[in-house]
């Protein structure tokens, strides 16, 4: 935890948990629990993959 880049929770301003970390663009990031991690994992991987797909060019649905 003393890795995380920060002490509270993004989604609920809760104190971060050990068991609660994941890495994001190489940094440690802390959640309250697994399922705000989870959450935090879920939409940043659809926004990752959206990124992709408009600077390859592609149309993004609607």
């Amino acid at each position: 935890m003393e890795d995380a880049i920060n002490e509270t929770c993004p989604w609920s301003g809760k104190p971060i948990a050990g068991d609660s970390l994941t890495i994001y663009n190489g940094a440690v990031v802390g959640f309250c629990n697994p399922g705000c991690r989870d959450k935090f994992e879920t939409a940043t991987r659809h926004f990752d993959a959206a990124m992709k797909e408009t600077q390859d060019g592609r149309q993004l649905p609607v």
